[in-house]
C-alpha cells in the first residue's frame, strides 16, 4: 500500500535508522510539493533523495569514484553524499531547490529500503515533522505534528515505543569540493570519515558565514581552524537541508551548558518572569549532573545516556517529551565535541542559539 501511494504521487511517513522521513516520488514535482505543504517547509530548502540499494542508485546515475571509500564503509547507513544533477535524471527541481547538486543516501533500515525498492522510484524525504520542530524518532512524533496532513504513517515496529536507532539525521558530505566538506553533521562522525585516509583525511566542516560580513554571491573560500578542527568558510549557499533555517526547536527556550560545566544549583533562575504558580523546568543530564531540589519550580530531571550515541538516540525524544510535559525552559548538560558528540552539540546549538560556558 505504501509503495503504491508513492507511485501515485502521495506522501508517506516511514521510519529510517536516523529519524522518520516524509517521502515522495523525487521524479514528480506534484508529489514533492505535498512534502513542502504538509511540513510548511520553505521551498528553497533542498531535500535528500533515498535509494534502496547501490544498484538502484547506479541505474539512476553514475557515482563519482571519489565516494567509493565512503560507500563501502558507511552504506547502507546515516550518510548522504552530494552528486551533480544531470538532465537525464529527471529529478524534480523542487528536490534540489534549483541547485546543480543532489544529496542521496541509502538507509540501513530494512523497512525503508524495502519500501523504496518496491516503489521503484527515488524517494525524496526530509524528516517527518512540522518545520522548525524537533525531528521525529517515534511514529507518535509524526502523528503529533502531521496528523490529518498525510495519508499514511508506517511504523518501525508493533511496539509504538520503538524509536529510530541513530536519532540524528544523516551526515551530508560534499566530495565534489576540495577539500571534501561536511555540509551537515549527523550520524557519521568527522573522525570516522577522516580515518578513511587519502583525500578524506583533509575533510573539513562547513561553517555558515556571519550574515553581517556577507557582501557578494560568490565570496572566496578560506579555511580556518577552530578547536583543532578545520572549518571551511565561504559565501552562504544552502546546498543541503539544515543549513539555513531554524531547526529542532521545542516551544520553550533551551539553555545548553558546555561539557564539564558546574550544574546550576537553582534551574528555576532560568525561568522567564511570571506570577504564575506551578512553574516547570526540565533538566537533561549527560555526564555528571544529578537530581537536586529547587524550591522555585518543579524540576524534571532526565538522563539522556552514558555514551554519546545514547545521547543522540534519546535527544529529540526527550526534548519532545519535556515540551509536552509543559516545561517552560529546558536546561541541557552538554557533551564533549568529539565524534557523535559534535553532532549532538550542533543540534543543541540550533535549538538554543548558543552555548553557555561556565
Amino acid at each position: 500500500m505504501a509503495a503504491q501511494l508513492l507511485r501515485d504521487d502521495c506522501i508517506v511517513a516511514f521510519p529510517t535508522e536516523t529519524v522518520y522521513g516524509l517521502g515522495a516520488n523525487a521524479l514528480s514535482s506534484a508529489a514533492v510539493q505535498k512534502i513542502y505543504k504538509a511540513k510548511n517547509r520553505p521551498s528553497d530548502n533542498p531535500l535528500i533523495s533515498h535509494f534502496g540499494s547501490t544498484q538502484q542508485l547506479e541505474a539512476f546515475t553514475q557515482i563519482p569514484e571519489i565516494y567509493l571509500p565512503l560507500i563501502e564503509t558507511f552504506w547502507p547507513g546515516p550518510l548522504s553524499i552530494l552528486l551533480p544533477v544531470k538532465p537525464e535524471m529527471g529529478i524534480s527541481p523542487l528536490v534540489t531547490a534549483g541547485l546543480d547538486t543532489l544529496a542521496v543516501r541509502i538507509p540501513s533500515s530494512p523497512l525503508a529500503r524495502a519500501l523504496i525498492l518496491e516503489s521503484n522510484v527515488p524517494v525524496a524525504a526530509p524528516s517527518a515533522n512540522a518545520s522548525t520542530r524537533p525531528s521525529p524518532t517515534l511514529a507518535d512524533h509524526v502523528r503529533a505534528d502531521l496528523d490529518g496532513r498525510i495519508p499514511l504513517i508506517l511504523s518501525a515496529d508493533e511496539d509504538p515505543g520503538t524509536q529510530c536507532d541513530v536519532g540524528l539525521e544523516s551526515t551530508v558530505v560534499d566530495g565534489l569540493s576540495e577539500p571534501p566538506t561536511i555540509l551537515r553533521l549527523g550520524g557519521v562522525s568527522l573522525e570516522s570519515i577522516r580515518a578513511l585516509g587519502g583525500i578524506w583525511r583533509d575533510t573539513v566542516i562547513y561553517q555558515k558565514p556571519d550574515s553581517k560580513t556577507t557582501t557578494s554571491a560568490a565570496a572566496a573560500t578560506t579555511t580556518t581552524t577552530t578547536n583543532g578542527i578545520s572549518v571551511e568558510e565561504e559565501e552562504f549557499k544552502p546546498r543541503t537541508p539544515g543549513m539555513k533555517y531554524r531547526h529542532y526547536s521545542p516551544r520553550c527556550p533551551v539553555y545548553v551548558f558546555k561539557a564539564g560545566s558546574v550544574q546550576p544549583e537553582t534551574p528555576s533562575k532560568f525561568l522567564p518572569p511570571s506570577d504564575a504558580v506551578g512553574r516547570k523546568v526540565a533538566v537533561l543530564c549527560t555526564q555528571r549532573w544529578e537530581p537536586k531540589l529547587d524550591p522555585g519550580a518543579e524540576v524534571n530531571f532526565n538522563w539522556l545516556g552514558e555514551k554519546d550515541e545514547e545521547v543522540a538516540r534519546n535527544l529529540f525524544k526527550c526534548i519532545r517529551e519535556m515540551d509536552e510535559w509543559g516545561a517552560e525552559v529546558i536546561i541541557v548538560e552538554g557533551v564533549d565535541e568529539v565524534g557523535i558528540g559534535r553532532s549532538v552539540m550542533e543540534r543543541l546549538r540550533k535549538m538554543s542559539g548558543g552555548i553557555i560556558e561556565e
